[in-house]
C-alpha cells in the first residue's frame, strides 16, 4: 500500500517467481487472509488486505497484494486527480512482506481458510493467472475497488456459489463516511479535506457488501461466511504485533486552530472595517479567490473526472465557484457594480441553504466548517450593506 513498502519489495530481495511454474499445491499447503493495521500516512490509514500462499513441500510463502501502485510524480498526481489510477496484483515472499509492516510498526493479523485441495488449487490458480502482466492491473476505486474489496471478489470468483457471506454479524449498518470517519480524527486535515472533496453519494447507507471497502470489515466478514455450509476461516491469528508508542497531537498544526485564527481574525477586521465605514479590499480578494477556487476543485472533481464520491456535492453551495470571478471586481475599488449587493444576498441564500441541508442531513458537512460558515455569513452581511450604501450615493 506504501511508498517505503514498494521499496523494501525491490530492495530487500527480488519478487518471489518460484510459484510462477507451480502447477498445483501439495495436500500440505495453506491459504489464508492477512489483514494488516493502519500506518501513519494517508494512504496506510485505513489498512490493508492480502492473500498468503504457503506450501512448505515446495518452499513456497508468498503473499498475494493487490495494493500495489506505481509512483511515479508527475503521472500519479494527474491520475489520482482523474480518478484513473491504476493499482496491480504483486508477488512477494512472506518475510519480506512483514520486514516492511514491522519498519512501519503496523500488526498484522492471519485467517487461516478452511479449503479442500481442490478449493486451493482453484484459488491458487486464479491468483497465478491474476498476476499475468496482461491481467495484473485494474483500475483503482477507493470505495468499490481496492485491496480490500478484491479478497471478497476474488473468494467468490474462484470458490463459486458455494461461498456465502452471511448477514448478521453487524450490529449496525454505517454510512460511507461514517466508516471513513472510523479511521479518522475529526480535527485532522485528512477528514477536513475528505469531507470538503465528498459528496452527498457517501452518506447513503453502506450494504453488508459494501463495508468490505475496508480490511477490518473484511477480517470481520470472513468470520462470518461459510462454503459447502462450513465456516470458512478455521483459525486466527496474530502474526505481528506493534510496539505501543505514545501519540501526539499537536493543536497549533492541527485545521481547528487555523481555521479559528482565521475566523478571529476576520471578524476582528470586520468589526474595524464596520466601525470606520471603510473596506478591506485585500483580504476581501482573497477570500472570494480561496472560495472561489475551493469551488472550482469541486466542481472539477464532480462532472470531470471518473471519481465515483465527488458527485453531488452541495459544499459548492458555501465555496461558490463564482467568488473567483468576484474576486477581481472587488479588489478594484470600492465603486462596485449595481448587481453585487444582490450578488451577496444570494451568498447569503447559499450559506442558509447549505446550513438546512446540514439540519436535514441531506448531506454531512465536517464540523470544523461550522465557523467558517459564520465567518463567511458576517463579512457578506458586512459587504452586502457596505455596496449598498455606496451605490445608492452614485
Amino acid at each position: 500500500m506504501t511508498i517505503r513498502i514498494l521499496f523494501i519489495i525491490f530492495f530487500l530481495g527480488p519478487i518471489f517467481h518460484g510459484a510462477a511454474q507451480l502447477r498445483e499445491l501439495s495436500p500440505e499447503s495453506q491459504i489464508s487472509v492477512l489483514t494488516c493495521g493502519s500506518g501513519s500516512d494517508l494512504y496506510t490509514t485505513f489498512g490493508h488486505s492480502a492473500f498468503r500462499v504457503q506450501d512448505p513441500s515446495q518452499g513456497l510463502d508468498v503473499v498475494y497484494n493487490y495494493g500495489t501502485f506505481n509512483f511515479d510524480p508527475p503521472v500519479f498526481y494527474v491520475e489520482f486527480a482523474m480518478g484513473k489510477l491504476n493499482y496491480s496484483l504483486s508477488k512477494q515472499s512472506m518475510p519480506n512482506f512483514l520486514y516492511a509492516y514491522e519498519m512501519e510498526n503496523r500488526w498484522v493479523k492471519e485467517q487461516l481458510l478452511q479449503l479442500n485441495p481442490t478449493e486451493r488449487n482453484d484459488l491458487f490458480l486464479f491468483l497465478e493467472k491474476n498476476y499475468l502482466p496482461e491481467n495484473r492491473d485494474y483500475k483503482y476505486d477507493f470505495f468499490f475497488n481496492n485491496c480490500a474489496t478484491k479478497i471478497g471478489d476474488v473468494l467468490q470468483e474462484a470458490l463459486g456459489k458455494n461461498l456465502h457471506f452471511n448477514e448478521g454479524h453487524l450490529e449496525k449498518n454505517y454510512t460511507f463516511r461514517q466508516l471513513i470517519h472510523q479511521n479518522l480524527f475529526t480535527n485532522s486535515w485528512s477528514s477536513f479535506g475528505i469531507d470538503l472533496a465528498l459528496g452527498a453519494i457517501i452518506d447513503k447507507t453502506a450494504t453488508l457488501k459494501e463495508h468490505m471497502f475496508l480490511p477490518l470489515y473484511v477480517s470481520e466478514q470472513l468470520n462470518n461466511t461459510t462454503l459447502s455450509e462450513n465456516d470458512l476461516v478455521v483459525r486466527e491469528r496474530s502474526v505481528l504485533t506493534t510496539v505501543k508508542r505514545e501519540e501526539k497531537g499537536y493543536f497549533l498544526a492541527s485545521p481547528l486552530f487555523w481555521i479559528l485564527a482565521m475566523v478571529l481574525f476576520v471578524l476582528t477586521i470586520t468589526y474595524i472595517d464596520y466601525k470606520n465605514h471603510v473596506r478591506s479590499r485585500l483580504m476581501d480578494s482573497i477570500l472570494f479567490f480561496v472560495t472561489g477556487l475551493a469551488g472550482v476543485v469541486l466542481i472539477f472533481l464532480w462532472f470531470f473526472t471518473d471519481h465515483t464520491a465527488t458527485a453531488n456535492n452541495f459544499n459548492i453551495l458555501w465555496v461558490f465557484p463564482l467568488n473567483l470571478i468576484i474576486g477581481f471586481f472587488i479588489v478594484k475599488k470600492n465603486n462596485a457594480p449595481s448587481w453585487l449587493p444582490k450578488y451577496l444576498l444570494f451568498l447569503l441564500g447559499l450559506l442558509g441553504l447549505t446550513m438546512f441541508l446540514a439540519v436535514f442531513r441531506v448531506q454531512v458537512f465536517s464540523p470544523l466548517a461550522i465557523p467558517l460558515w459564520i465567518m463567511l455569513g458576517v463579512r457578506y452581511l458586512f459587504l452586502w450593506k457596505f455596496f449598498r450604501q455606496h451605490t445608492s450615493l452614485k
